[in-house]
Formats: C-alpha cells, structure tokens, sequence
C-alpha cells in the first residue's frame, strides 16, 4: 500500500505539472488573440472564452477585458464584445471591460451598445455601483503597458517636494491620548484599494477630535497618533508629509489596487476602480448607502495628506505609504497605511 501511496503522489504530481504546462500555454493563446487588434482575433477569442470558460492565471475576465481594452479598437468593441443578441455566458467580460473602457476616457454616448450596457448589468452586481461615467477625479490615472512578451507597470507612491509640510524636529515624544474608533466594517472599506491589489500589509485607524483643528496642525499630530504604523518613531525618525489635491490620492488609490504590487498583478482596472472608490468612501466617513457622487462630494470637502515614515512597520523596501484624510468640519482624522512588504 506504500508502494501504491508513493506511485499515486508522483502521479498527482506530474499531472499537477501538466495541468499548470496547459493553464501556461491557454493563457498566452488568450493573450495573443487579445493583444491582437482586428474584429477577426476579437470574434475568436470571444467564442473561445464562451465556449470552454477556460480558468486559471491570465485567464481571469477581469485581466482579459484590461488586456482588450488597452489594445482593440473601441468601434470593435462596442460592436462585438457589447452584442447581446445570442445568449452567451460573458457578461462578466462584458462589465469589467465596460469599465475599462469608461476610465480609459472613451465617449459612452457615442456608441449605442456601451450607452445601453448599463441598464442591462444586473443591478445586484458590484460594478453597478459604479458612475457610468469617468469623474473628474479619474482623469489622470495609470495603466499598465502590456504585450505578448512582458508588461511593464509601477505605482506612483513616491512622496512629491510640492505641498510638503513636513513638521520640525524633534518633534514632541508625547503621544496623544485619541483613541482609534473604525469599527470593522469602516476598517475593511478602508483598505478594500490595498487588499484589491494583493499587497503585503495595511492598516487604518479613525480619531475623533477633541476640537476641530486647522490642516497646519495635522502633519504634527499624525506621528502621536496610536497607530502601529508609527509605533516606535522618535522625535528624530524621518517622517515626511505632504498636502496632496484629491485627484492625486485618487490615482495612488486606483494604482495600488487594479496594478498590485511588486508580487500581485492587481485588480485590473474595473475592479480596481470600485476599490479606489471603497476606499476613498470609507476615509471620508461616507455612509456605507451613499453613491459615487456624494462620495466625490464629500472627497472635494476633505483635506488630503500623503505621507511616509521610517517607523518599523513601513520597511520601505519596496512600495511604502500613508494616507490620512481630514474630514469638512475637520473633527475626524482617517488614516490609511499600506506596504508591499509583509
């Protein structure tokens, strides 16, 4: 029964091999097809993917409607992917690319089968909650830049040299007495951007003020705050803080979840949309019923901070960084941290 024990694991190991050897080889195929402009290797591809719903890496609709949207022509698209005369099973697809194409700038409007898509996606579906239409906010966003052979792509976490307020030293080792008040629900809608995109670690935290205080006092009181992602800063420790426009934190926001980090390929762009949105609903206290454009409302009203620190919990290794938002009557501090080091 060893003996048979052992045959059966080596067995089960090579098909194990063989099964990743195919999901390799499917995926370039799908990625070929994809990358490949032309109503032609659109067609293919999209009865390929109806027709055996092949899964496994590089094979997600989330990445194959990315991959689309960077590369095939939107008329194509519109025409092809959005035609729902026979019953298919790409809807899915179909959503993820949807917003793809939104964030991308395309006009909607001008294409009847994207104007009508929205009001055919199930409306019990995540990406319904989505604006059918790019906001200011997303204006400027980044993409990554993919062919058959590779892809490159980086998140704009670096802290800019404009709008920055960093605080004298040494600061004050006094720690203030402000407790963190996120409930579970708050603390997962606030990092939804980081875990979207498979990083390392995160954490967010939410003070509620003693008094309102001005933006000159925040850069200040941030590294006294009882969280552990400045547990142990010294009065001397390199801490590094920046007034950022709203639009900015947007951008790191979507990078950090539809592009991953150095060791997840992301959410992609639609999903990562909604994760950028999470996050930014839950830094500014937005309630959980509330739509896209009261939470662009209530994002304007904010006062936005970047920040880094040489505090142990950011390893600054690889992509380190903090957020914390001021709310409109400037009483609640939010804070997100977030390293691809875990």
């Amino acid at each position: 029964m060893r003996d048979l024990g052992m045959q059966l694991a080596d067995r089960h190991a090579a098909a194990v091999e063989q099964v990743r050897n195919y999901e390799r080889q499917l995926a370039h195929v799908v990625r070929v097809l994809a990358l490949t402009p032309g109503r032609d290797s659109l067609v293919q591809l999209l009865q390929l993917l109806d027709e055996k719903r092949p899964t496994g890496p590089g094979l997600q609709p989330q990445f194959v409607a990315s991959l689309l949207a960077e590369h095939q022509h939107v008329a194509d698209l519109a025409a092809i992917a959005f035609d729902r005369r026979e019953r298919d099973r790409l809807d899915e697809l179909r959503g993820c690319l949807f917003h793809e194409l939104v964030l991308r700038g395309v006009d909607i409007d001008a294409f009847p089968p994207l104007r009508s898509w929205p009001l055919e996606q199930p409306g019990w579906h995540a990406l319904a909650w989505l604006p059918p239409y790019r906001s200011d906010l997303e204006a400027r966003v980044d993409f990554p830049s993919r062919s058959v052979g590779g892809a490159a792509e980086g998140v704009p976490t670096g802290l800019p040299t404009e709008g920055r307020m960093d605080p004298p030293t040494p600061r004050t080792p006094e720690r203030s007495a402000l407790r963190d008040t996120a409930t579970y629900d708050v603390h997962e809608t606030i990092v939804a951007a980081v875990q979207a995109g498979g990083w390392g670690n995160c954490g967010a935290w939410v003070f509620m003020l003693d008094e309102a205080i001005t933006p000159d006092r925040v850069p200040a009181l941030l590294p006294t705050l009882p969280m552990p992602c400045v547990d142990g800063l010294s009065p001397t420790d390199r801490f590094e803080i920046a007034a950022r426009p709203v639009e900015e934190v947007w951008r790191l926001l979507f990078a950090t979840a539809s592009m991953g980090g150095m060791y997840s390929s992301g959410a992609q762009g639609a999903h990562g949309r909604l994760g950028a949105w999470k996050s930014m609903a839950g830094l500014t206290g937005t309630p959980p019923d509330a739509s896209a454009q009261e939470v662009e409302l209530r994002a304007r009203q904010s006062t936005w901070f970047h920040f880094e620190a040489d505090a142990d919990w950011f390893h600054n290794e690889i992509y380190d960084y903090g957020i914390a938002a001021l709310s409109p009557d400037r009483r609640r501090i939010a804070v997100l941290a977030a390293t691809d080091t875990d």
